[in-house]
């Protein structure tokens, strides 16, 4: 359906400047991969505002929803109702009520796992949403869909012309009460194309749950979210194990490829691939300045071990570590490139991401933007700890053990 509709837009001349959109030399190379890999294309266009604090991102979601005319998409590993949320799902009973189309996917197995989920089901669709629970574990119905198996996407459309990704679930800063953790996010909100290839990610996701087609926007509103706001250049990569390749693995192993005097690389979770760990040490090794922010908070036991088993080799490279200061868990998903491209999104780099999430990362090639998201890596270094190689080393051997056993058992994590 986006092919189809592109294909029409591309006679008109103003539109189809921003659907050529073409990238300096230097990002070529990533933007062929990009699409190669999730078949969207670099749109033009587009205006991007980074989002650091947690309770202003929802508190945007809900005006945004409140100014939706036509439609309203929202996909979730986690949605929850409480205190904080509360403003969201009031917004689209207001949206419902005036005609707006409210449609909402969240992991089955993830939401499930907080109080009163059934309460929040049943509030979205009272207010008027279409719900729909995403790969639901059917173990003796027809339909099995293996448990490991989960949709980790976070985004949010409004009408195809703004829409919002990155680390945030819907629920409480401190859902993590057992362990004291309160989450410290970042998320990009968009005005512009860009929306349209989001709204199509969520269209592909809600087809495999429901068989419908979405297709009930009319041409005008389309039309409409294809208008510029701005001048970022950006590109929308789905991932996961419906598709032929690890594509966010491959999009972030061709980044620190890319690099040339700086990366930054801010994760919660970090147990990566050889390949990957290949290319930030090589990177190190040329010249580059390579920086890992991770979380001295650890909210699942396993990969946080597993994840510190890699930081010896690492820090011998001359990579540069530093841990985000508990009990705050740093859970912003993003990297930075020379100053010059940023990949935003869902997406851990662990293997679970790789190969069993369904994940979304949006590629910005926006100078301007990339420095924002700098002036954020600034802010959270301010917070953190660098970790130095004389003290890890020194670390307790049960500790090291315990890293080394987690390593071993991090794909089945």
């Amino acid at each position: 359906l986006l092919l189809k509709t592109l294909a029409s837009f591309r006679r008109n001349r103003k539109l189809g400047k921003l659907l050529k959109a073409t990238v300096p030399e230097w990002y070529k190379s990533t933007a062929q991969l990009t699409q190669a890999l999730g078949h969207m294309p670099v749109f033009d266009g587009n205006d991007v505002e980074i989002l650091p604090e947690y309770d202003e991102v929802i508190q945007r979601i809900a005006i945004d929803i409140d100014a939706a005319e036509h439609f309203v998409l929202i996909e979730y590993f986690i949605i929850v109702q409480d205190e904080l949320t509360q403003p969201i799902f009031d917004a689209i009973a207001r949206a419902t009520d005036r005609g707006v189309t409210v449609r909402v996917l969240y992991d089955s197995l993830s939401t499930r796992r907080y109080k009163h989920w059934r309460r929040t089901v049943k509030s979205l669709s009272r207010a008027g949403a279409h719900v729909q629970p995403m790969l639901p574990v059917r173990f003796f119905r027809k339909g099995y869909v293996r448990p490991d198996l989960r949709n980790h996407r976070k985004l949010v459309v409004v009408d195809g012309v703004t829409a919002y990704t990155g680390s945030l679930n819907l629920v409480r800063r401190d859902y993590h009460r057992k362990d004291d953790i309160y989450y410290d996010e970042l998320v990009v909100r968009m005005r512009g194309p860009i929306s349209l290839q989001l709204a199509a990610v969520f269209a592909n996701d809600w087809h495999a749950e429901t068989n419908e087609v979405l297709n009930d926007a009319p041409k005008d509103v389309l039309e409409n979210s294809l208008r510029a706001f701005g001048h970022t250049k950006a590109q929308v990569l789905p991932s996961g194990p419906g598709h032929d390749d690890e594509n966010n693995l491959k999009l972030f192993t061709n980044l620190v490829y890319k690099a040339q005097k700086k990366i930054v690389i801010t994760n919660p979770y970090f147990v990566p691939d050889d390949a990957l760990t290949t290319a930030i040490i090589s990177a190190v090794r040329r010249g580059v300045e390579v920086v890992m922010i991770n979380s001295e908070a650890i909210d699942q036991w396993m990969v946080g071990h597993a994840q510190r088993s890699f930081y010896q080799s690492l820090l011998e490279a001359g990579v540069k570590i530093y841990l985000y200061d508990a009990p705050i868990l740093l859970h912003s998903k993003f990297m930075t490139v020379d100053g010059q491209l940023a990949a935003v999104g869902s997406s851990n780099l662990d293997i679970r991401s790789f190969t069993l999430n369904m994940e979304v990362t949006l590629v910005l090639y926006d100078p301007k933007v990339v420095k924002k998201l700098n002036d954020v890596e600034r802010m959270y270094l301010s917070k953190s700890s660098q970790v130095q190689l004389g003290h890890w080393q020194k670390r307790p051997k049960r500790h090291q053990l315990l890293d080394n056993i987690a390593r071993l058992t991090s794909a089945l994590q």
